[in-house]
C-alpha cells in the first residue's frame, strides 16, 4: 500500500463531470421552477378574473390585465413549460459545472488543492477490520483553562 498526493488530473474528465452533475441539478432545479411558473400563472388568472368579477371593471383596467393572455397559455400548456424551463436551467447549470469542474483540475494540477490517493499494488489486499478489533484509544483529553 503506497499513500502519496496525486500530481495530474485530467482537465477534461473533471469538466465533463462537472458538466454532468451541474445539468442533472439544474434539470431538477428548472423543472421545478417550471411548475412554480405555471402555478404561479395559473393563480394569476384566477386571481384576474375574480377581481374584475367582484370590481366589475374590464381585464385592462386591472394589474397585469395586458398580460392575462400570455399567462394563460403559459398555464394551459404546462406540460411544455416545466421540461422546457428545465432543459433550459439544466444547460445553464452544466456550463457552470463544466467551468467549475475545469478550475478545480486546474487548482489540484498546480498543487493548490492537493489531493491524497492510496494505491494496492498487484496481489496486495486493503487491510480489513474485523468486528472483534478494537477501535483506536481515544486521544488524551487536554483540560481547558480553569479546570
Amino acid at each position: 500500500m503506497v499513500s502519496d498526493f496525486l500530481v495530474r488530473l485530467s482537465i477534461r474528465s473533471a469538466m465533463f463531470a462537472g458538466a454532468i452533475t451541474g445539468f442533472v441539478f439544474g434539470l431538477f432545479a428548472g423543472a421545478t421552477l417550471g411548475a412554480l411558473i405555471s402555478w404561479f400563472a395559473g393563480a394569476i388568472v384566477d386571481w384576474q378574473a375574480q377581481l374584475g368579477f367582484s370590481l366589475g371593471v374590464t381585464q385592462q383596467l386591472l394589474p397585469l390585465g395586458d398580460q392575462v393572455n400570455s399567462l394563460e397559455t403559459v398555464a394551459d400548456r404546462w406540460f411544455l413549460v416545466i421540461p422546457g424551463v428545465g432543459l433550459l436551467v439544466g444547460v445553464l447549470g452544466a456550463l457552470i459545472g463544466l467551468l467549475a469542474g475545469g478550475l478545480w483540475a486546474a487548482l489540484v494540477n498546480m498543487g493548490v488543492l492537493p489531493i491524497e490517493v492510496t494505491v494496492y499494488r498487484p496481489g496486495e489486499h486493503a487491510p480489513r477490520r474485523r468486528a472483534t478489533d478494537k477501535p483506536a484509544p481515544p486521544a488524551r483529553r487536554r483540560k481547558a483553562v480553569g479546570e
